[in-house]
């Protein structure tokens, strides 16, 4: 029985560096040293149970990648298997002369009970097991490891997009976003490695055949030249032992081979290969049930093999019956009487609004169920835990439902009961987004990328390499759902924020800040007024993680006004370097547009007051300041981030215009920009033309 400590030597041995060069070394050796016969037994025995659980290994794994030294594995059994084919040469043809069981028992027995003892039987069955393992398995294996090859390659920018596209909507960590990209390489590194192993496998079959030859061309001349035999002594001993030899050697191989052909030709799924044939092929009875038929044809006409067919019928048909019977258990809903229970309402009987809910129809319940294998609720999990951290307060939970009512596909999301996304999506197909930059169309079923707008279309899962070829970024329904999400909830993070976020930010200050939460509640702002300024700096993408610095510009600037909108102004102004941090990052240059001036005079004078009344700006004013803008956000495609500069008494009218006509538009004011930052005027919007006189 091996100890715990057996076990740590033995992989010791590998973790020093002495297990490769050892392997080396013995091969070595065996190609130079001569073998005895008993080692030479124990050597071939050892290959063939080496191929057989390489083979079931390539059967066992779920993914390819889980057996990715496989090429090193078949590098070092086809050069372990070719040391062995030149030791026995040596025995053959220095021994071949005593016997059949000059070059050991193992090949006496591949010589004398698998062929029968007659050479020309082995030469027949050699040349067969050639042409299987050369024409049929190593050339077809070749060309599937060459073909997995290139696609993976070509396939690998669009992959690394997908990626991109998960990190940026909260639905990968970094960490998982790592382990991704690592996967990507990995397995093109893999089956970059697969297209030159199998041609090893390839030259191996060609050398079989070459050894072969000069094995009975020498032991023929060895034969009569030195130990005087006859010619058919001469063939008789040294052609069985070689085809012997041959035959240790090709069935190894063969294996090899199949298990070569089985690893390039499997597609990852969560299920070993045995469970995901039996699922695929037996999956409509309908087609053991017409077989069965053809075999009952077959069974009952003169002169075939009626008994065999028969018996093939029988069970064929059974088969279809059992798994028609399974199939409909499966898919038959469980008949229920529902049972009405009339009980008194109170106020627990009426249900709360969610602050976040996710409804959908019916076909997408495999997306959220778990058990189906379902990872909606994971990343959603992933995006509330991101949002969290970059909006500075809890965002909360997201209340899922199915809904019948809604077509199957579809789904919808509210934010305290008023709809703000939704769409239709396919879970059986994959999204191929056109990021702009595709070199060929593709066939699917035509749609909008729900978050950003973006061409798009539905396809087969077998098409998704090909589009990623073609320059789509390919993502499946439960990342369209979640990035749809995170984008919505992004924009309306103002709606997010509550009484009870902006008390528990508030309790949370007051632990490192007392006197400063004191001093400003109530006696300096009410309670209301901050969250009212709050939701206005969340509405404008400024994080509530900078929620301390905000409330010392309240504390500040509180006693001389009350107005929650002047407020805001003054907190952008104060933390300006915040503010421009959170629109352009880091960034020295800000590119930004500006207002003619006299466009700039028109909203300033619709800010005067008139008689208590806002000066209104004229529709038609609006309509061309709208289309001008829109032109200039068509011509730049820098794909930089261009604000709007203004002057500070209209830079929140311009925000509430621009949320409608370019929400990612931000909005900025002379007082807010930093004086480390210098800032670039790429265009102008309105004209003299466009105001009014």
């Amino acid at each position: 029985m091996a100890t715990p400590s057996s076990k740590i030597d033995l992989r010791l041995l590998t973790r020093a560096g002495f297990g490769p060069p050892l392997i080396v070394l013995v091969m070595l050796a065996m190609m130079v040293v001569p073998l005895p016969t008993r080692l030479l037994d124990l050597l071939f025995s050892f290959n063939i149970a080496l191929s057989l659980v390489v083979l079931l290994a390539a059967i066992y794994v779920r993914r390819p990648l889980e057996f990715a030294s496989f090429p090193t594995v078949l590098l070092i059994t086809t050069l372990f298997r070719l040391a062995l084919n030149l030791a026995s040469t040596r025995l053959i043809l220095l021994h071949g002369h005593t016997g059949s069981e000059a070059a050991g028992q193992v090949i006496a027995a591949f010589g004398e009970f698998v062929v029968g003892g007659n050479y020309a039987v082995g030469l027949v069955v050699f040349s067969i097991l050639i042409i299987i393992n050369f024409v049929v398995i190593t050339r077809g294996a070749g060309r599937i490891s060459e073909v997995s090859a290139r696609f993976v390659l070509d396939a690998m920018p669009g992959k690394q997009m997908a990626i991109d596209a998960d990190l940026n909507s909260g639905v990968l960590t970094q960490e998982e976003g790592r382990k991704r990209r690592e996967e990507v390489r990995q397995e093109a590194d893999f089956y970059g490695a697969m297209d030159g192993a199998s041609k090893f496998v390839r030259g191996d079959a060609i050398a079989g055949i070459l050894i072969l030859m000069i094995n009975i061309l020498g032991g023929l001349v060895i034969g009569v030249a030195q130990h005087n035999l006859n010619i058919e002594q001469a063939a008789q001993y040294y052609t069985l032992l070689t085809i012997g030899d041959g035959l240790v050697a090709q069935i190894p191989s063969i294996v090899l081979s199949s298990a070569t052909g089985i690893l390039v030709t499997r597609v990852s799924y969560d299920q070993d290969m045995g469970g995901q044939i039996f699922d695929q092929l037996f999956a409509h009875p309908r087609a053991l049930a017409i077989t069965a038929f053809v075999l009952l044809v077959f069974g009952l006409m003169p002169g075939m093999p009626n008994q065999s067919f028969l018996i093939l019928a029988v069970a064929a048909g059974s088969m279809a019956y059992v798994l028609h019977r399974q199939r409909g258990k499966e898919e038959a809903p469980e008949e229920t009487i529902p049972i009405e229970k009339v009980e008194e309402l109170d106020w627990n009987s009426v249900e709360p609004i969610d602050a976040i809910g996710l409804e959908f129809g019916y076909r997408l319940i495999p997306l959220v169920d778990q058990k189906q294998g379902g990872q909606l609720v994971p990343r959603i999990r992933a995006v509330r835990k991101r949002l969290t951290h970059e909006l500075g307060f809890l965002v909360p939970s997201v209340h899922l439902r199915d809904n019948l009512e809604y077509d199957p596909n579809q789904y919808m999301m509210t934010i305290k009961g008023v709809v703000v996304g939704k769409s239709l999506i396919y879970p059986e197909r994959e999204l191929a987004i056109n990021p702009g930059q595709v070199v060929a169309p593709i066939e699917g079923m035509p749609a909008t990328e729900p978050a950003f707008g973006l061409e798009a279309f539905w396809i087969a899962p077998s098409d998704g390499e090909q589009a990623q070829t073609l320059g789509y970024t390919v993502v499946d329904a439960s990342t369209v759902m979640v990035t749809h999400l995170n984008h919505v909830l992004h924009k309306n993070a103002d709606k997010l924020l509550g009484h009870e976020e902006l008390r528990q930010l508030l309790e949370r200050l007051s632990q490192r800040t007392p006197k400063l939460v004191d001093d400003l509640i109530p006696k300096i702002l009410p309670f209301v007024t901050i969250l009212k300024i709050m939701k206005n700096l969340l509405a404008e993408g400024i994080s509530m993680r900078h929620f301390q610095s905000i409330m010392e510009v309240l504390a500040e600037h509180g006693a001389e006004m009350q107005d929650a909108d002047e407020l805001t102004e003054k907190v952008r102004q104060s933390l300006s370097q915040i503010v421009i941090q959170s629109y352009f990052g880091d960034k020295d240059e800000i590119q930004v547009m500006t207002l003619t001036p006299e466009l700039e005079q028109v909203f300033l004078r619709s800010q005067q007051a008139d008689g208590g009344r806002v000066q209104p700006v004229e529709p038609s004013l609006l309509e061309r300041f709208r289309e001008d803008l829109a032109r200039i956000l068509r011509a730049e495609s820098s794909g930089q981030t261009l604000g709007l500069l203004v002057a500070p008494p209209i830079r929140r009218l311009m925000s509430r215009l621009l949320a409608r006509m370019a929400p990612d538009v931000p909005v900025l004011s002379y007082a807010e920009i930093p004086q480390n930052k210098s800032i670039v005027v790429q265009a102008s919007v309105g004209s003299v033309g466009s105001t009014p006189g």
